[in-house]
């Protein structure tokens, strides 16, 4: 997710009575909740910085910042100019666009019934606005990252997982073939032709035929619409990890048809055809 970007605001600061910020308790009871605190934190530095500058609210009106950057998210009334730029970023980038995109993002966009909490982003926000973040900016998002990584995981699981059990099942029909041949990794292969050239090497340049498919048979790339060989450069792949491990035992002139477990693939990347969790089918042939 991108860093958030302040637009600018032309406003009508209306004069009131100075008033401390209220506290903003997180409820964190799920992954989500805690990623969506770490989030906030994981912002705040950035919009702390453009306070001034971006925003001209100085470091003694944080307290009325805040308070409208809260009410921003209640859709309370605005009142002055620190208080409306608060109100400004809570209602229109902590609601609208970190709520409801870290919540397409990780629910997805037919999801209208799981939500993140808006609230926990804009708790984490807080803290690192008074200045209580325990981490550095850099550290902040790092942590965020790893904890998004982990989320996203869980949640494409529970989204295609029906993916990655028809593929365990796939697989474990398929190892039963004979000629089919499992390697410890759980990448199969079966030797369509052999080959009697050389193996490749670490710095070895690789031109193969292939084409791959999906185990419902439907094919979603294949060089031959292309009419020239596919070119592996093995001291920097650039291909999935089950590819790299059978290239690596496949004589040129060898033809083998390859197997590949989802965790060896594209694991819960979704790649056009290609769904979270899906195990592959390649017919691969070294050429030279």
């Amino acid at each position: 997710m991108k860093k958030m970007m302040i637009l600018a605001v032309v406003a009508a600061a209306a004069l009131m009575t100075s008033c401390g910020s209220k506290s903003v308790k997180a409820e964190l009871k799920s992954d989500v909740d805690s990623l969506a605190y770490q989030f906030g934190l994981a912002q705040s530095d950035g919009l702390k910085q453009a306070l001034t500058p971006q925003l001209q609210v100085d470091s003694t009106q944080m307290d009325q910042f805040i308070q409208g950057m809260m009410d921003g998210v209640e859709n309370s009334d605005p009142g002055r100019w620190a208080y409306v730029m608060g109100y400004m970023v809570g209602k229109s980038d902590v609601k609208e666009r970190f709520g409801k995109g870290m919540s397409m993002q990780i629910y997805g966009m037919e999801d209208t019934v799981n939500q993140v909490n808006v609230k926990n982003i804009l708790a984490g926000m807080v803290k690192g606005l008074k200045g209580e973040n325990p981490d550095t900016p850099e550290a902040s998002q790092a942590k965020f990252q790893e904890m998004m990584d982990r989320v996203m995981s869980a949640q494409m699981e529970v989204r295609y997982g029906d993916n990655k059990k028809a593929g365990e099942e796939y697989l474990a029909q398929n190892a039963k073939k004979e000629g089919v041949v499992q390697l410890p990794s759980g990448v199969q292969y079966e030797i369509l032709t052999p080959g009697n050239g050389p193996l490749p090497n670490d710095s070895s340049i690789v031109k193969v035929n292939y084409e791959g498919r999906l185990i419902d048979g439907t094919v979603f790339d294949s060089n031959a619409e292309r009419k020239e060989p596919f070119t592996v450069n093995m001291k920097r792949p650039g291909v999935i990890e089950g590819w790299v491990e059978v290239l690596k035992m496949m004589p040129a002139g060898s033809k083998w048809r390859v197997t590949i477990p989802q965790y060896k693939a594209y694991g819960s990347r979704e790649m056009g055809q290609i769904k979270p969790f899906s195990t592959l089918i390649f017919d691969i042939e070294t050429l030279k």
